[in-house]
């Protein structure tokens, strides 16, 4: 069992569920996920073999416990994508059951992890897939970096209010939609040509 910065404890066990049971993967907090899919919800940054290789190839970079890598992940990102702890502590578990990490000793209730000669191994094979997705996470932080802008922020924050605060009036009349539809239309074409 490993604590998190609460304390609260996190299971290793075959099943590894984390501090929340099966997980809230992507439901702010520790869990932020980047990116909105269909319906609000949001997308994966990684699927399961991906994640495996990010957290394996962080923990031969130095042993590390699981707190230290989610902080690690939002560093690369520059905050774009905190891997939740439902996500994490499960492929840590899955990791170690690979032989491709092990339990360090060290004082204290956190246990840093290091990699094994079959993780390495495993690096050094999948080195290209590892290369790419470290990338990926660079792009993350780059994008975020472009499109974090808090006056932009702020004023599509505005916009959202005046819109949600004028369309939520029962005397809303086809023709005023249609005024909005033209002011908002001719605001994007005025950022496309900026």
């Amino acid at each position: 069992m490993e604590r998190g910065p609460g304390g609260e404890r996190h299971r290793f066990g075959p099943r590894g569920f984390g501090r929340h049971g099966f997980g809230r993967h992507g439901r702010g907090g520790w869990g932020e996920e980047a990116g909105e899919g269909r319906g609000g919800r949001r997308r994966r940054v990684f699927d399961s073999s991906e994640l495996r290789l990010v957290l394996l190839k962080l923990i031969a970079d130095q042993p590390r416990h699981g707190y230290e890598l989610i902080r690690a992940i939002e560093e690369l990102t520059g905050g774009a994508y905190v891997p939740s702890p439902g996500v994490v502590y499960p492929t840590l578990t899955m990791l170690q059951e690979l032989g491709h990490i092990a339990e360090a000793d060290a004082e204290g209730a956190r246990k840093p992890f290091t990699v094994t000669p079959e993780g390495t191994a495993h690096l050094a094979e999948k080195k290209e897939e590892v290369e790419a997705l470290f990338a990926r996470l660079a792009e993350l932080a780059s994008m975020r970096e472009r499109t974090d802008a808090a006056p932009v922020r702020r004023a599509m924050g505005n916009l959202k209010t005046a819109l949600l605060y004028r369309l939520e009036r029962g005397d809303v009349k086809a023709e005023t939609q249609h005024e909005i539809a033209a002011i908002l239309d001719e605001a994007a074409r005025k950022i496309e040509r900026l």
